[in-house]
């Protein structure tokens, strides 16, 4: 048999996608109940930790729904400058 046939592997069964395979739905269920469980016996533990989990949500936010700090609005070249209340160009 020459090295590169390759005939013995069955390519005619298609390939489901993993977000409708019994694989997912396995990780799905094992994830729910180690949330759960994680939860019920370490809620006191979360909810110390909830006020320093939403103050990291704003810097994250901030940099992935922001695009960065180049994503508060765009400075052409093309328009006017920007100018301050003194009259200066930023």
């Amino acid at each position: 048999m020459p090295a590169g046939d390759q005939s013995h592997h069955d390519t005619s069964s298609p390939q489901g996608s993993f977000w409708t395979s019994r694989t997912f739905f396995f990780c799905l269920a094992f994830l729910a109940i180690a949330a759960f469980l994680l939860l019920s016996e370490h809620r006191a533990h979360v909810l110390g930790a909830w006020p320093f989990l939403l103050l990291l949500a704003c810097p994250l936010m901030h940099i992935f729904m922001h695009g960065g700090h180049g994503g508060h609005g765009s400075r052409d070249a093309s328009g006017p400058p920007v100018r301050d209340s003194k009259g200066s160009s930023l």
